[in-house]
């Protein structure tokens, strides 16, 4: 028999909602099959089993919010299947406990005088008035919600009894969250939803709070609530700019000796890959070697100190269709080639959109690159993904004159194609010194590597 456990999904995740289960109790489960679906404040997630055998317990209903290593499913050796059903058989003796209320025939009924309890009665009168002030928390707790729906809920300051639930056994859903949002029906008394969202727009003047006007909808106007990644990503990227001292150093990078290999092979590349060959994988392997001979970029700030990590996890920032932005993560990407990694991104790219990522997909990250070249932008400067010291921005690539240098020493103009590589770095790691350096080895590597022998 195993106990089944809550796992942890991400390092800061401390909780989660079951929100499906595959098997059903007395149903037999294989080693690795998807066992339930969790979802967290940062992904969905299909969890398989850890063991074989039968299912012979669920503990948590779907729907319900449990911390992480709480046991949530038995899983038997097929023997124990059987258990539910003895469990079932134990109801029968029930009726023994029947005999009991014989003792009681009208005994407890007898002390009339429990019926003076009237008189006392006026005293707790007073309690049912201050009960339909705790009946929101009762009811938000009655209905189990999910820590997206709750942290909605707390945000906008809604009543969660004044909304109306469509999911199962009526239950409150993010839909049904955001549909109150929009309509603010179920704005608290004593805070309503709109002054929730400026809040954090108030401003100091001579160390004095100075209120910012609440803005509000007129016709014309679409109001459209913040989904959980935008509103993470805030969170998130105000945190990032509260803690780091952002620097940035930025280097121009002549991508010709990259685009001579791509054009060559990028049919072949396709034919066998099944996806485009873009400059990604090329700064990718760039950084990671790089990082190599400067360790300190490729760490975190802990409490008063630097977490120099000797391996690297490679995050890559994925535009989900302009709906939000997840950073997946390739793991010990150091011990990858160009091929394999171009594999990886394409990959968690692809299950990023699709909502196919795992908690551990997109935990772990050491270093991150955004990626918004594609859009061909100019310049970009980041914000740091903490609690990590360094994010790279690969901006878009144009084809431009430059300066080149022949073997004989002379100078010519040639048409190239060059962009910017912009990075964003924390000033408590390390100084600009460092950070160029790094920067400097980058740039030299995508410019001289022999690109055709490591395709």
């Amino acid at each position: 028999m195993a106990e089944i456990q809550l796992p942890q999904l991400g390092e800061s995740v401390t909780e989660g909602t079951i929100t499906k289960w595959f098997k059903a109790v007395g149903d037999s489960v294989a080693e690795d099959e998807v066992l339930f679906e969790v979802s967290t404040d940062k992904v969905d997630s299909e969890v398989p089993s850890p063991v074989g055998g039968v299912l012979t317990e669920i503990r948590v209903a779907e729907g319900d919010t449990v911390d992480v290593g709480t046991i949530i499913a038995v899983v038997g050796d097929g023997a124990a299947a059987p258990a539910p059903a003895s469990a079932a058989a134990a109801p029968a003796p029930e009726p023994e406990p029947a005999p009991a209320p014989a003792p009681v025939v009208e005994a407890p009924p007898a002390p009339a005088p429990v019926a003076a309890a009237p008189t006392p009665a006026p005293t707790p009168a007073p309690a049912p008035a201050p009960g339909p002030v705790a009946a929101p928390a009762a009811a938000t707790a009655g209905q189990v919600l999910s820590p997206i729906v709750r942290r909605l809920i707390s945000d906008y300051g809604l009543d969660a009894s004044r909304i109306a639930g469509t999911g199962p056994d009526g239950r409150i859903t993010r839909s049904d969250v955001e549909a109150a949002i929009r309509s603010g029906v179920a704005s608290s008394s004593t805070r309503s939803a709109a002054p929730a969202v400026p809040a954090p727009a108030a401003a100091t003047t001579g160390g004095q709070r100075r209120a910012t006007p609440a803005p509000r909808s007129g016709t014309g106007d679409t109001v459209e609530s913040l989904n959980n990644i935008r509103r993470r990503t805030g969170e998130h990227m105000v945190m990032s700019k509260q803690v780091s001292p952002h620097a940035y150093t930025i280097v121009e990078v002549d991508y010709e000796n990259v685009e001579r290999v791509r054009r060559a092979h990028r049919d072949e590349f396709r034919a066998t890959e099944g996806f485009g060959l873009n400059y990604l994988p090329f700064i990718s392997r760039a950084v990671i070697d790089a990082l190599r001979n400067y360790p300190h970029m490729n760490a975190s700030v802990g409490d008063g100190e630097l977490i120099v990590h000797n391996y690297v996890n490679l995050a890559i920032a994925v535009d989900l269709d302009f709906t939000g932005l997840l950073a997946p993560v390739i793991h010990e990407a150091d011990d990858k080639r160009l091929r394999a990694i171009a594999r990886d991104i394409n990959d968690l790219a692809a299950r990023a959109r699709s909502k196919q990522l795992s908690a551990d997909d997109i935990s772990g990250g050491t270093f991150t690159l955004s990626n918004s070249g594609s859009f061909g932008s100019h310049l970009v400067l980041p914000i740091i993904n903490q609690p990590q010291v360094a994010i790279i921005s690969t901006d878009g690539v144009h084809r431009k004159p430059v300066v080149v240098n022949g073997t004989d020493g002379s100078e010519s103009i040639a048409i190239h194609s060059v962009g910017m590589l912009a990075m964003s770095w924390d000033h408590r790691a390390f100084d600009g010194a460092y950070a160029a350096a790094f920067l400097r080895d980058v740039k030299e590597i995508i410019e001289t590597r022999d690109w055709e022998a490591e395709l």
